[in-house]
């Protein structure tokens, strides 16, 4: 069977969805391949069930550390609870209800593996073997997002390790936990599995938080040791043994062994790229796809596939591997292919309706470990390498006076970096608990290139953690 419409999506995640949702509210027609469940990574194996592993802990946390409510709690968390609660937010790993949504705005879904099997057509293989081609009149968009990096580490594939699927959906806590890496996903997971019980070691070769302002992996890094984890920074992983018991053990560099019953291995991503007839439009299958300012896909010598027909959005095009930025990119990938269809103006100059400027200049994040970590924009030392003059502010976050309402002994720190020749916030990172609902100030005076002088005018409400918006404004000096 053939079946033609405007747009045709490989890929029904997040992005996938917000991209037919804008081509259908432009007026096109749309479809969407899936080969696994609507809602993809982040609604089965990564932001809402992670968050929801995590999030139980905090609450217990943060009610011990208010006298009153500390009196109030009597026991432990129920790890049961816990999970049961996980899967719920992961519905239970069933997509009918996104597949339904996709249903209710006039979107076909294909089941099965979609492949690109010449210019604007994609073949889909369902579970069955049949074929269905699809052919796009417009545009085809790839938006098959990425999956974990399981390095070429002696032993490791064949000792069956974790990655962040295994570890978000897993139905038992295990006893001893061993992680590779030290960077969001490692910690998240570092600090969700401690909190349920298990007995950690983090193997951060390169540190905890690394890519952040250096405060704030010190501060992650004290905290979980707190908790028990033992954070080994430095320590590198050359083999790897699934032993007959179904314990793991792990050699380090060194020689040292560390043995435990489930091993996470969490170090990075790979693009899902691997079988989509990339070949077939002169692409390199396995490869991170080449994007210019409109998602448009770029070969290798930087020309465009075709006539631009061929668009690559979230984490496949490796600009942000961050499901918020993807839904972003979507968005504006959307818009400028019924803007392209339609023959209107295309408006892709920095912060235009089909750009994607904040990708490169104002991109928000949240690592929800114990302490929170909340950043947008540049670390202070990405600025400085990018050319700009700066001014970097620091302050403490337990000397506002919400803080102390909010949690007794609380700690926490926030850091605002200034471009000095333009007056504006390029960067901004805070450290504390529940930081996170504090972000999007930070977002909207970043992307919005507030100058300081204007800031002034924002009067943080009193008394709320907050205030250290004025705090930083005055240390800096009007």
């Amino acid at each position: 069977m053939t079946t033609t419409y405007d747009v045709v999506i490989i890929g029904a995640g997040p992005v996938g969805e917000n991209v037919a949702d804008r081509v259908v509210q432009g007026g096109l027609t749309a479809a969407v391949v899936e080969r696994e469940l609507v809602g993809g990574e982040c609604s089965y194996w990564a932001c809402m069930p992670t968050k929801a592993l995590l999030r139980s802990a905090a609450a217990l946390r943060a009610a011990r550390q208010v006298p009153g409510a500390r009196e109030a709690v009597t026991g432990d968390l129920d790890v049961a609870a816990v999970l049961r609660r996980r899967d719920s937010f992961a519905s239970h790993w069933e997509d009918d209800g996104q597949a339904s949504w996709l249903a209710s705005v006039g979107v076909p879904l294909y089941r099965g593996h979609g492949r690109l099997s010449s210019e604007r057509v994609v073949e889909v293989t369902g579970k069955d073997g049949t074929t269905t081609t699809l052919t796009a009149r417009h545009a085809v968009v790839v938006a098959t997002g990425s999956g974990a990096l399981v390095p070429d580490i002696e032993g490791l594939r064949k000792a069956a390790p974790w990655t962040s699927r295994e570890a978000v959906a897993a139905q038992e806590v295990p006893g001893r936990l061993a992680i590779i890496g030290g960077g969001v996903v490692a910690s998240e997971m570092a600090t969700a599995f401690s909190d349920l019980g298990s007995s950690v070691t983090m193997l951060a070769r390169d540190g905890v938080l690394h890519l952040a302002e250096p405060f704030v992996g010190e501060r992650v890094a004290e905290s979980l040791q707190e908790k028990g984890v033992s954070v080994r920074i430095g320590a590198e992983a050359v083999a790897v043994k699934r032993n007959e018991d179904g314990t793991v053990s792990i050699t380090l560099a060194d020689g040292e062994q560390v043995d435990a019953d489930e091993l996470l291995v969490a170090i990075g991503r790979t693009p899902n790229t691997q079988d989509l007839g990339l070949d077939t439009v002169g692409l390199t299958p396995g490869a991170w796809l080449l994007v210019d300012g409109t998602m448009r896909v770029v070969g290798e010598d930087g020309g465009l596939i075709g006539d631009g027909w061929l668009y690559a959005a979230g984490d496949v095009n490796h600009r942000v591997l961050l499901t918020h930025q993807g839904k972003y990119q979507a968005r504006a990938v959307g818009d400028v292919i019924v803007a392209r269809a339609k023959g209107k103006e295309v408006d892709d100059g920095p912060w235009g309706r089909h750009a994607t400027t904040a990708d490169e200049r104002a991109v928000p994040q949240v690592v929800f470990t114990d302490p929170e970590v909340a950043s947008v924009g540049q670390t202070a030392a990405a600025a400085e390498a990018a050319g700009l003059r700066i001014r970097v502010i620091d302050y403490d976050l337990a000397a506002t006076a919400g803080s102390s309402l909010q949690a007794e002994g609380y700690r926490g720190h926030a850091r605002m970096v200034v471009d000095e020749d333009r007056q504006v916030i390029v960067g901004f990172t805070l450290v504390g608990p529940d930081v996170a609902e504090m972000l999007h100030a930070a977002t909207i005076a970043v992307a919005g290139e507030v100058p300081l002088h204007r800031l002034w005018h924002a009067v943080p409400a009193f008394p709320t953690v907050s205030e250290v918006w004025l705090r930083l404004l005055e240390a800096y000096g009007r």
